[in-house]
């Protein structure tokens, strides 16, 4: 098995993660942190037990210096597109955090450098890689409940971040909703079409944008897709993978996003109101799940030389999905979504 040099670019709280996955696996190793806080960098180093000589001050120093093969992008999103574009450049291959960019036409940029360079460039989708939802979406794709006619998913959290996301003029639809977005695809295994959304800004909120949407998203296969979602909802929260309905010809399913899933078909075909039965939803067991999940399958599609899920080709969907949804809650008018 190939070892891949690794730099990451970025290396605040959520970056710790990604140096745990690298340090964890043998086809890894960890030879540059970049952080526009040295500081921050070095904290990072020390607390992963990693030389404070692989800390740089930026990321065309990393590149010259320690001449990755992967660069983990895990910086804020409008600093994705310089980082990606630099990576590639240097020929290196590019794990990111989503969303892939801040705004489309950086996006397709992006896709068409990866192509060029002949380089992988995929995205974080980590709940791609949860147990139930693949399970989920097995039990839908093998006819379950017949023909898929509507997903919804509700997202409602209170998250007192502070920092960037506070200050976002869109922070639930830009920042968070590219993963309940991407879930849908999968769950459906359809692709967006066309949205119209309504953002506003609660009362009480601590955003200073728009932290809650409604958005109905056409997808290919005549499926509707639902999204309602709040970051300044207290009490009763959902969990962070959101709470699905899923609506067949035969029946429909749900997931409360941790680990109950369930199931109604119908079992008496007469009568003003039919008769229904629980069935079950096998699932599947996932050795790695999550981050580690995604990274696994992006280390895979690397060593066996494909593209893995996740790849900036098909993920530039789901981030068409925001940044689609976002211009609708501008314009007030439905809006087809291009690649």
């Amino acid at each position: 098995m190939n070892t891949y040099r690794v730099v990451q670019v970025g290396c605040g709280a959520m970056a710790h993660k990604w140096v745990d996955i690298a340090n964890e696996r043998p086809d890894l190793e960890m030879i540059g942190l970049v952080d526009l806080n040295h500081a921050t960098a070095e904290k990072c180093a020390e607390s992963h037990k990693l030389p404070l000589s692989i800390v740089f001050d930026t990321l065309e120093e990393a590149l010259s210096k320690a001449k990755p093969d992967i660069v983990f992008d895990i910086t804020i999103p409008s600093a994705h597109y310089d980082v990606t574009l630099k990576a590639l450049a240097a020929g290196c291959h590019v794990f990111g955090e989503k969303p892939m960019a801040d705004t489309m036409d950086r996006a397709r940029e992006m896709v068409t450098a990866a192509k060029a360079s002949g380089k992988i460039y995929a995205v974080m989708q980590n709940r791609r890689y949860l147990p139930y939802q693949r399970s989920l979406r097995a039990f839908l794709e093998s006819g379950g409940i017949g023909d898929i006619s509507t997903v919804n998913a509700d997202f409602y959290i209170g998250a007192h971040f502070g920092g960037f996301r506070d200050l976002m003029e869109s922070p639930l639809v830009l920042d968070m909703a590219i993963h309940t977005f991407d879930q849908a695809r999968q769950i459906s295994g359809a692709d967006p079409v066309a949205v119209y959304c309504h953002e506003h800004n609660p009362k009480g909120s601590w955003y200073r944008g728009n932290a809650s949407a409604t958005c109905i998203f056409e997808m290919t296969d005549g499926i509707v897709f639902n999204y309602r979602g709040s970051w300044c909802s207290e009490g009763l929260i959902t969990s962070w993978e959101s709470e699905w309905r899923v609506q067949g010809s035969k029946g429909s399913a749900k997931w409360d996003g941790v680990n109950n899933l369930e199931a109604e078909v119908i079992s008496v075909a007469e009568g003003f109101m039919r008769k229904h039965e629980s069935v079950e939803i096998p699932e599947i067991a996932m050795p790695l799940t999550g981050h580690d999940g995604c990274v696994d399958a992006m280390m895979t599609a690397l060593h066996e030389g494909h593209d893995p899920e996740t790849v900036c080709m098909e993920n530039i969907k789901s981030l068409a999905m925001v940044h689609s949804a976002i211009e609708s809650a501008r314009t007030k008018e439905r809006v087809e979504i291009s690649i």
